[in-house]
């Protein structure tokens, strides 16, 4: 690809499309495999029956199963900070700042959010069935998926003086206020639990994240809510490498037309080339009969007169188009090291033969 490179913005978009592609692929595949596996495992009911179940399966061990049950604290619940009358298992609290920022570019003022504080609590709990069977739930915090609600959400809004309004206008920053939340999973609550259920060997059945590096679930919503919500996220991952794909395809197509317009412009060059080339070999074999030592000398007194402005030798014996100028010869015009007129600096669309008569 002599002549021929690819600019720095046609190597950013298309590295930056591939890489994307490639980020989205990778998050469309594992939506869409833990969809499978939450679809292929098999619910049980929190019952009696559950433990034969588990003495009956090698290592009585079902890496992938989901169960649905009431939680219940395994002694003292936790007490909601702010409604005293609620109760749980889980607690979450977490105080943000909200700040506005002027954008120049946008013209704008950007709400812009940063933790200031969280802390999370937590007291073991079990998932119990119909029958007061109970299974334990473990390492809930490694776990994905709804399961906690909002039990209190307060925002604390700033007041300003005057001088506080000078200050953030010529800062470029306001401070909104604090938002501050509270989430808990609730005493009584139905979860939806996906993950490892194991027979321990104290009898007592237990819920952990898979040791198959599939994901671990506890949700509030029932499991084929769940499935759903991960096929609508597959869903969009696989839109999302589509599109990035075919904005790196626009790039490549984008390329290969300059590329096969600069290869067109070549071999238009190289006609040009070559047909002046062969109108200079007729012109010298053309017969001059009438030339005498007179014509002779004011052949050479014209060639001195019309010498190329660049090697000031050969004659000036070609035509620069589009802007007219008459001022090298064809093998200066040839090694100019950009298509610009010497003399005008415009850029050489064509070039033509000229014969001194």
């Amino acid at each position: 690809m002599d002549g021929f490179s690819v600019t720095i913005t046609e190597a950013v978009c298309l590295g930056a499309s591939l890489a994307f592609s490639g980020i989205c692929y990778y998050l469309y595949r594992k939506s869409r495999t833990t969809a499978d596996k939450l679809d292929d495992a098999p619910h049980f009911t929190i019952d009696g029956k559950l433990k034969d179940i588990l003495k009956a399966t090698p290592g009585a061990c079902l890496q992938y199963a989901v169960i649905e049950g009431a939680v219940q604290p395994v002694g003292e619940p936790l007490r909601s900070h702010f409604q005293k009358e609620i109760f749980g298992v889980l607690q979450k609290f977490m105080l943000r700042e909200h700040r506005l920022v002027w954008n120049s570019l946008s013209g704008s003022w950007i709400d812009r959010e940063q933790v200031m504080h969280q802390s999370v609590n937590s007291v073991p709990f079990v998932l119990v069935g119909s029958d007061e069977t109970a299974v334990r739930v473990l390492c809930p915090l490694q776990a994905s998926g709804v399961h906690m609600e909002i039990t209190h959400e307060k925002f604390h809004q700033v007041n300003y003086s005057l001088g506080d309004i000078v200050g953030q206008y010529f800062s470029g920053e306001k401070l909104k206020g604090q938002l501050e939340t509270e989430e808990m999973l609730k005493v009584g609550a139905t979860l939806t639990g996906v993950g490892e259920l194991i027979l321990d060997t104290d009898d007592t059945l237990n819920l952990r994240p898979p040791s198959n590096s599939a994901q671990y679930f506890l949700s509030i919503t029932d499991s084929d809510a769940l499935r759903h919500d991960l096929e609508d996220m597959a869903v969009w991952w696989k839109a999302l490498t589509v599109a990035s794909a075919l904005a790196g395809a626009a790039v490549l197509l984008w390329v290969g037309r300059r590329y096969y317009n600069h290869l067109k412009v070549q071999r238009e060059w190289e006609q040009l080339r070559r047909e002046h080339e062969r109108r200079r070999a007729e012109a010298r074999r053309a017969p001059s009969a009438a030339a005498d030592s007179e014509a002779l000398q004011d052949v050479g007194e014209n060639n001195i007169e019309n010498a190329c402005v660049i090697c000031l030798c050969q004659p000036r014996d070609c035509i620069l188009l589009d802007c007219g100028h008459v001022c090298c010869c064809h093998s200066c015009y040839q090694a100019l090291p950009r298509r610009l007129c010497p003399i005008c600096r415009q850029n050489i669309s064509r070039v033509v033969p000229l014969f001194h008569v």
